[in-house]
């Protein structure tokens, strides 16, 4: 017998798997135990430093306010956050007291020492903890683990993590929690900082009461804390929010509703060309393009049972269709219409519509479908997470021998159209079954899962597992793409579904005369036409590849009388479809330079004397190079090559 710390000796070993599961050092091992190392800068040992770290914080809160009440301090992505019930909201002025105290903790080297408690224990020593009384309750239950409280509660037992203080053995602090954690406090070292404070209701619901939440970063080391700032720095340069104000873009008008975006003409000539170069791959891919209504009849979404799995997700009915009489009496029945927040329904009617065969599958159809989602105010998120959006929405209906062959089809055609758009770092996320929560039987998601898999592994891109985390009705590959500053955004999904065509008795007439029932595949490549916009202003920092650009070339005279010289170019690049302009504004010639610089417009077009008397014209690039002096004639076509080849255009061609 004995325990994780005789079993590894590196100090950079944090934790241990044990037959599969995370467990503390201080475990007691035995000789038939498969144990693995966990060490500080894996995936799992980010969470357990991160999740330490909102110990710490959480305890250094209590040390200057003993009156605050603790909700739940999980690990998040790069970092923490801990939920304090408190009197006075936090400020930004409190983090340097909270940093100084959370400093002196770690330097203590206070032990976490895990402890099983029974029920009662539990509610007795922590009788003054409010929100951790109403989580012990959840002990073991499905309501557990869904706005982060399974790092407390939710597995077979009950424990608490005791704070010992290493020199008198005391217990300083103690919090509900199922672990792990670092084996001391002092292994979070310098590498943390507090970020920034929040509101938020307890357990994610608006019912619950508004509790200050503190999101925080832990990193292995001051230089990686270091890096994450010089990221965040960089990721707030390209805030989409912000660009979308600086460059006029869209905005979100207070009078029409949160989550509900309007584009303005530049923002629209984007999105425009978003959809018109995913509207030529669809077709040269052979799908067929079609259009469904907003609203439709409740008993729509009875049958795909989105009405039992994603109600709250979705906005409320409208009862509409009731008829009354002249005493006011009810003559005929209304129905629940609802805004549909999923276009798969409405293409699965197209499909029962009429007869089909074999001959007809794969049956491809797509649509650039508006949804409406109920999303919580406070998850609202610019572009990215928005109440109403247009997907990208493709169904694809096949026999079950066409499945992986379609499956493999679509994934190559998602990346290729990504490329396309000038993303080109992937890697595929296989999301499984959640036990709890879908529809079919396990041997129809047994199958669907080991098909995706294979077509994933076929792609030889990394595949990493989701369990857990598929839709009700089907499993699914996400499509995970970097962006140029290396953050992770969830894009293209390709999900299988073995339920919906038996929900709607969707059948096809095979080769031997008999009705079979298609296999159903979703297909949504850029997620949704809003958050897409997003990811790509982010990714190019708001200059777009020239194909994209709202303005993609500015004309601007060294002086008034090269002007017209200047309209007469422009006027042969509008008519070949550029959008071009000549600036003709009172401001001097580096004004015009600088404004459209930071306008982010990839083309600058200056012509002077020279250039008219040699029938030719300079070029200047966002970064301030120049080729000086190219004929009109191969400066036009240069232009209209750089567009057909969708190039980002950022510096001056080579010569």
């Amino acid at each position: 017998m004995s325990d994780g710390f005789a079993r590894f000796t590196d100090r950079s070993v944090v934790a241990m798997r044990v037959n599969g599961d995370l467990k503390d050092l201080a475990t007691t091992l035995t000789v038939d135990d498969v144990v693995e190392p966990v060490t500080i800068d894996s995936a799992d040992g980010l969470a357990i430093l991160r999740h330490s770290t909102a110990h710490v914080l959480a305890q250094a809160v209590q040390r200057i306010n003993p009156e605050a009440r603790l909700g739940i301090g999980p690990p998040v992505t790069d970092g923490f956050y801990y939920d304090f019930d408190v009197a006075e909201p936090f400020t930004l002025e409190d983090f340097k007291p909270l940093q100084k105290e959370m400093d002196r903790i770690i330097r203590q080297g206070q032990r976490f020492v895990r402890r099983v408690v029974t029920e009662d224990e539990a509610r007795a020593e922590l009788e003054n903890e409010p929100y951790k009384l109403e989580l012990i309750g959840l002990k073991g239950g499905s309501d557990a683990g869904d706005a982060g409280e399974s790092v407390e509660v939710g597995g077979a037992e009950l424990t608490i993590y005791d704070n010992v203080d290493p020199k008198s053995g005391e217990t300083v602090w103690k919090d509900l929690c199922r672990g792990p954690h670092l084996p001391s406090t002092r292994m979070i070292g310098n590498g943390f900082a507090l970020m920034r404070v929040a509101a938020a209701y307890w357990r994610g619901s608006e019912k619950n009461p508004q509790l200050q939440r503190i999101y925080g970063t832990a990193w292995p080391t001051k230089d990686e804390l270091r890096a994450y700032q010089a990221r965040l720095e960089e990721a707030a340069k390209r805030d989409h929010r912000k660009l979308g104000r600086e460059l006029d873009l869209f905005s979100f008008p207070e009078e029409i509703g949160s989550g509900l975006a309007v584009f303005h003409p530049r923002g629209g000539i984007i999105r425009n060309e978003i959809e018109n170069y995913m509207r030529e791959r669809l077709i040269a891919n052979g799908y067929e393009l079609v259009n469904t209504p907003h609203i439709t009849k409740g008993h729509l979404f009875e049958t795909s049972q989105h009405l039992n799995w994603y109600k709250e997700g979705m906005f409320p009915a409208m009862h509409l269709d009731a008829e009354y009489d002249a005493d006011g009496e009810l003559t005929r029945q209304g129905q629940d219409y609802y805004l549909k927040p999923m276009n798969c329904p409405m293409h699965n009617l197209i499909y029962r519509a009429r007869g089909r065969s074999y001959r007809e599958l794969p049956l491809r159809l797509a649509e650039f479908g508006t949804v409406y989602r109920y999303e919580k105010s406070g998850t609202l998120s610019g572009l990215t997470r928005v109440r109403g959006l247009t997907q990208d929405d493709a169904h694809i209906y096949v026999a079950p021998d066409q499945v992986k062959e379609e499956l493999a089809r679509q994934l190559e055609f998602v990346l290729e159209t990504l490329r396309g758009y000038g993303l080109n770092d992937f890697y595929l996320e296989l999301s499984t079954k959640d036990p709890e929560k879908f529809v079919g039987t396990d041997e129809m998601w047994e199958e669907a899962t080991e098909t995706l898999r294979q077509v994933a592994v076929d792609s030889g891109l990394e595949l990493v597992p989701d369990p857990g985390g598929a839709a009700f009705y089907g499993p699914k590959i996400s499509v995970q793409a970097r962006d140029a500053i290396g953050r992770t955004w969830q894009l293209s999904t390709v999900q299988l579904d073995f339920n919906q065509p038996e929900l709607f008795e969707l059948e096809y007439a095979a080769a031997d005369g008999s009705r079979q029932q298609p296999v159903m595949i979703h297909r949504a490549l850029l997620g949704s036409i809003e958050r897409f916009f997003a990811i790509l202003l982010e990714h190019y920092a708001g200059a777009f590849p020239l194909w994209l650009a709202p303005e993609q070339v500015v004309a601007i005279p060294v002086a008034d009388e090269y002007a017209p010289y200047l309209e007469e170019i422009v006027a042969r690049l509008t008519s070949a479809g550029v959008r071009a302009s000549v600036d003709r504004s009172d401001d001097r010639m580096q004004k015009k330079i600088r404004t459209h610089t930071t306008g982010k417009v990839p083309l600058q077009l200056i012509a002077g004397e020279q250039d008219v008397a040699g029938g030719s014209v300079s070029f200047r690039f966002l970064d301030g190079t120049q080729l000086n002096g190219v004929p009109v004639d191969e400066a036009v076509e240069r232009i209209r090559r750089a567009i057909a080849e969708k190039e980002l255009v950022l510096t001056a061609w080579a010569e």
